[in-house]
């Protein structure tokens, strides 16, 4: 009986241990603020739904990428533009739901499942300080082309990514018929373009749109009067095997996507990036707000 007993535990404790292994959802996230947040939030959020969460933040945006098709990441919030772009080689101008439904297609062969999208458009965009650009005239990306032109001395900033990336700097002067000389670019981190741009070392900076930092300093962002970026909508991507084993999970982000939009990650963007707040208190006060922990 002693030993039948012992069997018995052995086997309740492997079946525990096989079941908590199999909620476990590895969670990933990019290098840069507004991903940070949405790794805690959803790392917090899956917690609390009863799920074992591995977080992987702070990847670069390739590695997560390829990680995420290798296996060794669940889910994380990818951008439309980004996989339609870099990860599927589309150069084609679509509309933003053009763009997700291709995206959606594409990476449905890749065993990805894009869940519903955010009213979050996390594009790329390039800004000036407010008062820069009334004094220079420049509130479109075409008047800032026409001024380098003309030979008007500005400097810019921005990351290395979108330096080399296929729907970056590059494509950006032959779309809008301008050129930078190498001198005047300045490329640096992320968050250090934001302070260079308003502390005027820089006359230009690439921000992201959904970014606290704009209104906060005083930006302006210059119009993209050619439609030269794409739709960067902010969306759920899980495994197909992943969402198989936990098919709850699909209706549970799509909840969490719903309450998402520019305004609402701006805010919280700035809450980490200007107020300072940890990034891990202003998920779970976003999270407490809605009611989702």
């Amino acid at each position: 009986m002693k030993r039948l007993m012992t069997t018995l535990t052995g086997l309740v404790l492997a079946s525990s241990l096989a079941s908590a292994q199999a909620q476990e959802i590895v969670v990933g996230g990019k290098n840069f603020t507004e991903q940070q947040l949405l790794a805690s939030m959803t790392t917090q959020y899956l917690e609390g739904l009863g799920y074992e969460v591995d977080t992987r933040a702070g990847m670069g945006s390739a590695v997560l990428r390829q990680a995420q098709e290798n296996g060794q990441i669940d889910l994380y919030w990818e951008y439309t533009g980004t996989s339609l772009i870099n990860y599927n080689d589309v150069t084609e101008s679509l509309s933003p739901q053009e763009t997700y439904q291709r995206v959606k297609e594409l990476d449905a062969e890749k065993g990805l499942v894009w869940l519903e999208p955010s009213d979050a458009n996390n594009t790329y965009a390039l800004a000036m300080r407010e008062e820069d650009a009334e004094e220079r005239g420049i509130k479109t990306l075409s008047q800032m082309a026409e001024a380098v032109n003309d030979g008007e001395e500005l400097t810019f900033a921005m990351n290395a990514e979108f330096y080399a990336r296929e729907d970056g700097w590059r494509p950006l002067q032959q779309a809008y018929d301008f050129r930078v000389e190498r001198g005047n670019i300045k490329r640096m981190d992320s968050g250090l373009v934001y302070q260079a741009l308003r502390d005027g070392q820089v006359d230009i900076g690439l921000v992201f749109a959904t970014d606290g930092r704009i209104p906060a300093f005083d930006f302006h962002v210059l119009e993209d009067d050619q439609d030269f970026f794409p739709a960067y909508s902010l969306t759920p991507v899980v495994r197909e095997e992943t969402l198989e084993a936990h098919p709850e999970l699909a209706e549970q982000m799509n909840a969490l996507s719903a309450l998402l939009d520019d305004e609402t990650m701006a805010n919280l963007n700035a809450r980490v990036d200007v107020e300072r707040e940890t990034i891990e208190h202003v998920a779970r006060s976003f999270l407490e707000e809605h009611e989702l922990l």
